[in-house]
C-alpha cells in the first residue's frame, strides 16, 4: 500500500511510519519544515513539504494522488494557542478530508482525541481543542465518499508499548503508550471493515490485531 500521513513529524506519526515501512508499505509524511525530513527518512518515509494551514485542496490532493490510504495525525500540539486549534486541529483535518475526496483516496483514518465533541463547553484552550477535534470528526463522518475510521486515544504516554489494548466505541478514560496507538493505526489502515467506526483506545489486555478484528466484526 501507499499511505500518506498528515502531520508526518508528530510523535505518533513517526512511530507509525516505522511500522508501515517495516512491513513493506510505501509511506509519505506531510511536514511543514524541510529540516524535519531527515527524521522521516530515518523512519523509512518519504518527506512531503506542505503547510496544511496555507495549502489549497488542489495542492494537498496532488500529494495524495495514487495513495491507497490517508491518515490524519496532525495537531497544533500542547502550548499552541486557540487560533491554531482552529487552523490545524479543525481546519487542516477538513482540508485533508476534502483533498482525499478530490484524489479519490477512500480509506481515511483520523487520530482524534478522547472527549472530542463539537458541543463541548468551556473557554479554556483545551476546551477549544476538544470542540475543534469534535467538529473535524463530524465533518469527516459526513463525507460519503470516504471510508473513514476515527481513533480516539486516551492519555498518551511515552512508555514502551505492550501490544495490549482495549479498543471499543467507549472505553472510559485511561492511559496508552504512543507505541500502541501507532500499532493500532497500522492495523486499522489495513482493516477497511472498520470503516464507519469511531473508536476509543486505551491500554488493556487484548492483542492489538485481535482487538481490531473484533471491532471489525471478524
Amino acid at each position: 500500500m501507499r499511505i500518506v500521513i498528515a502531520g508526518g513529524h508528530g510523535q505518533i506519526a513517526l512511530r507509525l511510519e516505522r511500522l508501515l515501512a517495516a512491513r513493506g508499505d510505501e509511506v509519505a509524511g506531510i511536514i511543514r519544515r524541510a529540516e524535519q525530513g531527515d527524521d522521516l527518512r530515518a523512519a523509512g518515509a518519504e518527506p512531503v513539504l506542505c503547510d496544511l494551514e496555507s495549502a489549497s485542496v488542489e495542492e494537498v490532493a496532488a500529494h495524495l494522488q495514487g495513495a491507497d490510504a490517508a491518515v490524519f495525525a496532525a495537531g497544533a500540539g500542547p502550548g499552541s494557542d486557540v487560533a491554531r486549534k482552529d487552523t490545524v486541529d479543525k481546519g487542516a483535518a477538513i482540508l485533508f478530508a476534502d483533498a482525499a475526496e478530490r484524489a479519490r483516496v477512500r480509506r481515511h483514518v483520523v487520530v482524534s482525541s478522547m472527549g472530542a465533541d463539537p458541543a463541548h463547553q468551556g473557554n479554556e484552550v483545551f476546551d477549544v481543542y476538544l470542540r475543534a477535534k469534535g467538529e473535524a470528526d463530524e465533518y469527516v463522518r459526513s463525507r460519503p465518499s470516504l471510508d473513514w475510521t476515527i481513533l480516539r486515544p486516551g492519555m498518551l504516554t511515552n512508555d514502551a508499548g505492550t501490544g495490549l489494548v482495549r479498543l471499543e466505541a467507549h472505553t472510559g478514560r485511561g492511559p496508552i503508550p504512543r507505541d500502541d496507538v501507532a500499532a493500532a493505526l497500522a492495523e486499522l489502515v489495513d482493516t477497511p471493515a472498520t470503516a464507519g467506526l469511531t473508536l476509543e483506545v486505551i491500554s488493556g489486555s487484548t492483542p492489538i490485531a485481535v482487538a481490531v478484528k473484533a471491532v471489525a466484526g471478524n
